[in-house]
């Protein structure tokens, strides 16, 4: 287990229920950049990679 996983565990656990849009979830992760620029990069890497997965699809 990752060390995230926690953090992803409490997410499922707190917010599990709840539907959210993409544009709140990429105001969220704006939101979060802006109070840790620190994590620009790893946030960056994350919203490419949602943008992506349905990419792979179409190459097979």
């Amino acid at each position: 287990m990752y060390f995230t996983d926690r953090g992803i565990e409490e997410l499922v656990t707190r917010r599990g229920e709840e539907e959210v849009s993409l544009t709140w979830l990429a105001e969220r992760l704006r939101e979060f950049v802006d109070l840790n620029p620190e994590f620009e990069t790893p946030v960056e890497r994350l919203a490419t990679w949602l943008a992506r997965l349905d990419d792979e699809d179409e190459d097979e």
